[in-house]
């Protein structure tokens, strides 16, 4: 089974602004209400640790591989739970600039593997309210700099 997970904002800041707070990892803890951490050098083809915590969920740790980390543009993971094909979520940030100052951030995942329909419920409410937030905090951020 597949499932998509879509979200975006438009923030009032330049792609650099935002891909700054997207890659500043050291500072989720700050700030971050769902990703808490990401841990390793992070460039396409390395293993990082990212700790993720859905609201009304539990905490869980991924190894996921870099796929894509395009600076101002994207960055992208593929990480699976436990091992390929059971629960695998391809994670994707997006910054696409409109061309007049702002910014739109795409934020989404598409999961696949014979777990998703057991999650499907949990990934429709706690996961998108996740992205939502987010979202929110990383467009709170750009906006008041």
């Amino acid at each position: 089974m597949k499932k998509t997970i879509e979200t975006q904002i438009v923030i009032d800041a330049t792609p650099e602004k935002v891909w700054g707070i997207l890659t500043n990892f050291k500072a989720y803890p700050e700030w971050n209400p769902f990703i808490k951490s990401i841990e390793g050098e992070v460039k396409q083809g390395s293993i990082i640790k990212a700790k993720i915590h859905p609201p009304d969920s539990s905490a869980m740790v991924f190894k996921p591989k870099v796929l894509v980390y395009e600076q101002n543009k994207e960055f992208r993971w593929l990480g699976h739970l436990f091992f390929a094909g059971l629960f695998d979520g391809e994670h994707i940030f997006e910054i696409i600039d409109n061309q007049d100052g702002t910014s739109t951030f795409k934020h989404s995942e598409q999961f696949g593997g014979i777990l998703v329909s057991l999650f499907s419920k949990m990934l429709d409410k706690n996961t998108k309210n996740g992205f939502n937030l987010m979202n929110q905090k990383i467009k709170e951020l750009a906006e008041k700099a």
